[in-house]
């Protein structure tokens, strides 16, 4: 049981090593979306694919020794939390001070990664809010207002002011 609690601790150590890279990551992501940097963007995003797929194998290793210790102590995997785990280890001050603190600390970098994404989503939003609006406005300059103007069976025309017809006039 002891083994298995020591490789349950360095698994979430390991984890939260790997959050704390991912959280670097998300502050330095935010002034380059608000610079538009898409190339820094970019990089940024690789090293977070890179990090991200750290994070899966390592969240498979912490099921895996979680599962043991359920099979250990004969209780169903699926209520057992780290947080009963930790006050099991009652009796086991040192281990369960060492567990506290690894969970503590994985909650509190994933709390910030959540946090940040968070709000780099919401300025990824307002950039995009911003190009659409800018390509409305583009879209609403290419396109005057029409005139009023009739034709001989009282039909609108529809003449557009201030364009000129584009069309090659062979005759000129």
């Amino acid at each position: 049981m002891a083994s298995l609690m020591e490789t349950l601790i360095e698994v979430l150590e390991k984890e939260n090593l790997e959050y704390g890279n991912l959280l670097e990551l998300s502050m330095k992501k935010t002034p380059a979306i608000v610079s538009d940097d898409i190339k820094a963007l970019a990089e940024i995003t690789d090293e977070e694919q890179i990090i991200v797929s750290r994070i899966n194998h390592l969240d498979k290793q912490r099921n895996e020794a979680v599962n043991d210790i359920a099979n250990v102590l004969n209780k169903d995997v699926t209520k057992l939390k780290i947080v009963d785990l930790i006050k099991m280890l009652a009796a086991k001050p040192q281990e369960q001070a060492k567990l506290a603190s690894v969970f503590d600390d994985l909650r509190r970098n994933v709390h910030a990664v959540k946090r940040i994404n968070e709000q780099n989503r919401e300025l990824i939003e307002n950039a995009l809010e911003l190009v659409q609006f800018n390509m409305q406005m583009i879209q609403a300059m290419n396109k005057a207002p029409e005139t009023a103007n009739y034709n001989k069976g009282a039909y609108n025309t529809g003449d557009v002011i201030g364009t000129v017809n584009k069309a090659f006039d062979a005759k000129q």
